[in-house]
């Protein structure tokens, strides 16, 4: 069965924000809180919602938010196709650096979600993460936008 939720009128609404996400090494970080705490400071209604990481050694993710295992797990799998010790050729910021490339590569660095009545529409165990791929801490950018309708009321 289809459900759809229309809402008419122009899109006529868009904002944007840098969000600075600190990192602590290799791992998933939950940005779920953040990014519906932009949708509700702009006044979202119903559009999208867009993350973008400004970078190539760190990506974004939807992914369960419920068991901390599937984290655990989802590291061992990219540490299994894009081990350190493969031999890489591209070693210019360290051994970490071209596995991150590859993972970057396997995960993405832009997610669209849909929003609607201001909230972002992901499944009851879906969270959005930036996972950072380096063995170093870092100050990630991620931007966020949102192109759509304001909320009404």
């Amino acid at each position: 069965m289809r459900r759809s939720a229309a809402v008419s009128g122009p899109v006529d609404f868009q904002a944007q924000c840098e969000l600075e996400v600190p990192t602590r090494g290799p791992g998933f970080i939950d940005i779920t809180r953040e990014a519906t705490a932009f949708l509700s400071e702009i006044g979202a209604g119903q559009g999208v919602l867009t993350v973008f990481c400004r970078h190539t050694s760190a990506s974004l993710t939807i992914q369960e938010n419920a068991d901390p295992d599937v984290q655990t797990d989802l590291i061992t799998a990219l540490n299994d196709l894009a081990p350190r010790n493969r031999g890489w050729v591209h070693t210019t910021e360290g051994p970490d650096d071209m596995p991150a490339h590859v993972r970057t590569l396997l995960s993405d660095s832009t997610l669209a979600i849909p929003v609607f009545a201001g909230r972002p529409r992901l499944g009851t165990w879906q969270g959005i993460y930036l996972i950072e791929h380096r063995d170093r801490p870092h100050r990630r950018q991620i931007i966020l936008g949102f192109l759509g309708q304001a909320a009404r009321g």
